[in-house]
């Protein structure tokens, strides 16, 4: 059981906190164009986007998605 924890990239971080990363490095703009869904186009905020992704599973497997492949560059900052 452990062992799967170990392997999983997103264990022990919140939607917040990838929310928060993600917002940091690409910005709500950039973020807008790369998922396209309206929480990050109109009036984006962390708040408001937590609420809408907490509810809608695609769009959060979507950012789950982008942390996994923004992660590298995350880790070199």
């Amino acid at each position: 059981m452990q062992n799967k924890a170990s392997n999983n990239p997103l264990h022990g971080i919140t939607l917040k906190m990838m929310l928060e990363d993600l917002e940091a490095f690409y910005g709500f703009d950039t973020l807008g164009e790369l998922i396209k869904i309206r929480c990050f186009n109109s009036n984006p905020s962390i708040k408001s986007s937590l609420t809408f992704l907490r509810k809608t599973e695609w769009a959060r497997k979507q950012v789950e998605e982008l942390y996994i492949r923004t992660l590298p560059k995350l880790n070199k900052e």
